[in-house]
């Protein structure tokens, strides 16, 4: 790696720490230099800049593309107008140097076209502010004075790229420009003065909105209204789980979302005052902000002490009219030309007193879309601290969401995964057979909820699989119907509701009839029998919320079947959890439910309940070595192979995907052939 491509990404990384200085996957960052064409063996000059889609924070070398320069600034004589100026983008591929690299984006103008090595678009709150004030361009000269010039909203392209470089050949004390509507832009000759520049001018704008009043959310914001201000943390967060399945739902009316969930001050804050209305309706300016966030969000109108079925039946009043106006939206600006409508659902939901909702097709794009308006909060405040909030109007807005480009990026996208768009609870997720099955599950797209009585197991495992975007884990003890609760509104609170269960928790004791007491007896079916039923109940509920059909998986055992020895707590509970497979099926089926169960058997290896005891007193039973018992199970099957935890993993996995989706109350034996065990 150069110096050149090492202190770029530096650079890039700084920036882009800072969700107010540059939102995610916004802006760019760009560096230029010389390196040796290894075709002609000559040194020739070289533009390395943020490809299309990347992020600041994490940008890497092959994030990067790579243009020769002298190419790109050639393309100043064949550019058609500001008319055809998406075809440029297709000419920047002519200009790239070597193979890989980043696809570049429509950016890419403004940094080659400068007359500065280095070159810094980024999306600061403060600057949008500016940027999206009504009297922007006075605001400029008096923050700046010379040092800043304002540029007139015009939509990203080539012909910006000209725009900015002409303000920067003709104003050489200039430092940067402020974008209407947009951002700001910034140079310098070495990437530290770049850098240098960009922060100066996002501390300029800070320190003037502060100095007008912006720490004060009323002075932008309005009064309080009465019954908008924040409900105490533990009543928001139990009206948010009770409402997140519910929206989930409604948002995902043409396509299926993940949800998230967020309360910060900034959001409460801007929940409660009189200006929020207004506000909202103006929808957001940046363009990286819209194309998340939508053109703008949807609004409950009212307070947060309304009765929750009040609320309920309001949010669908106010959603159905939000589908309407988003419709009428696309007509108004679409044309001829224009791709179809992606979907009329908001992407974001503002509830006063309880928080923000924000919806995308997996759980970070939904986290995104709230970060990004939450900078639009930001933008907004300031804006109105320092003048009134004007962004850009709505055929613009719209220009940008339908763009043929944008288009393009979304075509690109890879194919989604299988359980992509789910929400899985797992109990017993923290070892064993849950554990791979929480994986599997999470491989094949899903978000998933770790449940284990072991609260440091379940942690264990979650980070396993990956970030919060991808798994949580909670404690959650499943003989505990308050516990069980609370783990379901966790799901609602991580990722908007839950579409995938599996009674996966389990224990067992093995014991002669004359041996086995009451107590035996009860903890193998308040754990198995009574567990599953009320996890399986607290599901269901919230699965009919949201109207999205669902799946409820039992890992249940060859024992409910196959009468064994010295097992009848243990057995029975079992049979118990494969009836209630078969009754919730033809309970369930009505709202879309499917119910299904797997039967494993001889899972040694991997195994939880084995590793706890249980190995050891079938082994006794047996009479083998505890070690060999896997083996010995083995040759008992017409298979004679062992069974782990990630074949069990697969079936329920199977059962969950669009491969069967018209099958409902089956049980799946993963025993490796177990002929006793047969269904009939």
């Amino acid at each position: 790696m150069s110096d050149t491509v090492h202190d770029l990404l530096a650079r890039s990384h700084r920036l882009g720490a800072d969700p107010t200085t540059t939102n995610y996957a916004g802006g760019n960052t760009s560096a230029t230099g010389t390196a040796t064409d290894p075709a002609t063996g000559r040194e020739v000059e070289l533009l390395w800049v943020k490809g299309s889609g990347g992020d600041l924070g994490t940008l890497t070398e092959a994030g990067l593309a790579v243009l020769r320069l002298d190419r790109l600034r050639g393309l100043v004589d064949v550019y058609p107008g500001v008319e055809r100026e998406d075809e440029m983008v297709a000419a920047f591929d002519y200009c790239r140097h070597g193979p890989g690299g980043a696809a570049p984006s429509i950016d890419t103008a403004m940094h080659g076209l400068v007359d500065a090595a280095h070159v810094d678009h980024l999306h600061p709150d403060a600057g949008i502010a500016i940027a999206t004030a009504a009297d922007g361009e006075a605001l400029t000269k008096e923050i700046f004075g010379d040092r800043v010039v304002w540029i007139p909203w015009r939509r990203p392209g080539f012909q910006l790229g000209l725009d900015i470089a002409a303000v920067a050949r003709e104003n050489p004390q200039a430092i940067g420009v402020v974008l209407g509507g947009h951002g700001i832009t910034a140079w310098g000759a070495t990437s530290e003065e770049c850098e240098r520049r960009s922060l100066e001018m996002i501390r300029l704008a800070r320190d003037a909105i502060d100095a007008r009043g912006g720490t004060d959310p009323s002075v932008a914001f309005g009064a309080v209204r009465p019954g908008f201000a924040a409900l105490p943390e533990a009543e928001r967060h139990a009206r948010a789980a009770a409402l997140a399945p519910v929206l989930r739902g409604l948002a995902s009316t043409d396509r299926r979302v993940v949800g998230h969930y967020t309360d910060t001050d900034a959001v409460l804050e801007f929940l409660a005052r009189s200006e929020l209305d207004r506000l909202a309706a103006l929808g957001t300016s940046c363009p990286d902000h819209f194309l998340r966030t939508k053109v703008r969000p949807m609004v409950l109108d009212l307070p947060a002490t309304a009765p929750l079925d009040d609320v309920l039946a309001r949010l669908r009043e106010r959603h159905a009219a939000y589908r309407e106006d988003y419709r009428a939206y696309y007509e108004r600006h679409a044309d001829a030309g224009s791709p179809p409508m992606r979907g009329a659902d908001p992407a974001i939901v503002l509830v006063p007193g309880v928080g923000m909702f924000s919806f995308g097709a997996d759980a970070a794009t939904a986290r995104v879309a709230g970060e990004f308006y939450v900078n639009a909060i930001n933008v907004m405040r300031g804006a109105e601290t320092l003048s009134t909030y004007a962004p850009i109007d709505e055929r613009e807005k719209f220009r940008i969401e339908y763009w043929a480009l944008e288009e393009a990026k979304l075509a690109r996208r890879a194919a989604p995964e299988p359980l992509a768009g789910r929400i899985a609870l797992v109990t017993g997720g923290g070892s064993g057979i849950g554990r791979a099955v929480a994986h599997r599950l999470a491989d094949a797209g899903a978000c998933v909820v770790v449940a284990d009585r072991d609260a440091d197991a379940a942690t264990t495992v979650a980070g396993e699989i990956g970030s919060a975007d991808v798994a949580v884990p909670v404690a959650a003890d499943v003989t505990s119907a308050e516990a069980v609760e609370a783990a379901l509104d966790a799901a609602a609170l991580a990722f908007g509701g839950v579409d995938l269960v599996v009674n996966n928790a389990g224990l067992s004791i093995s014991k002669p009839l004359l041996e086995t007491t009451d107590a035996d007896w009860d903890l193998q079916h308040d754990v198995m029998a009574r567990g599953s039923f009320v996890v399986s109940r607290a599901a269901a509920r919230r699965m009919v919320d949201q109207g999205l059909g669902g799946d409820i998986v039992y890992v249940a055992s060859k024992n409910g079947v196959v009468a064994g020895p010295n097992n009848v707590a243990y057995g029975a509970a079992k049979a118990d959890q494969a009836h209630q497979v078969r009754l919730l099926a033809a309970e369930l089926g009505e709202h879309g439910i499917r119910v299904n169960g797997v039967n494993p058997d001889g899972v040694v290896r991997g195994s939880g309940i084995f590793a706890g005891g249980w190995g050891a007193q079938r082994a006794a039973v047996y009479g083998v070595e505890e070690s060999e018992l896997g083996a010995f199970y083995a040759q008992r099957t017409l298979l004679k192979r062992e069974v782990l935890p990630e074949h069990v993993a697969n079936a329920v996995f199977a059962l969950c995907s669009a491969d069967l989706s018209h099958t409902t109350g089956l049980h799946v034996p993963v025993d490796a052939g177990v002929a006793a065990a047969f269904l009939r």
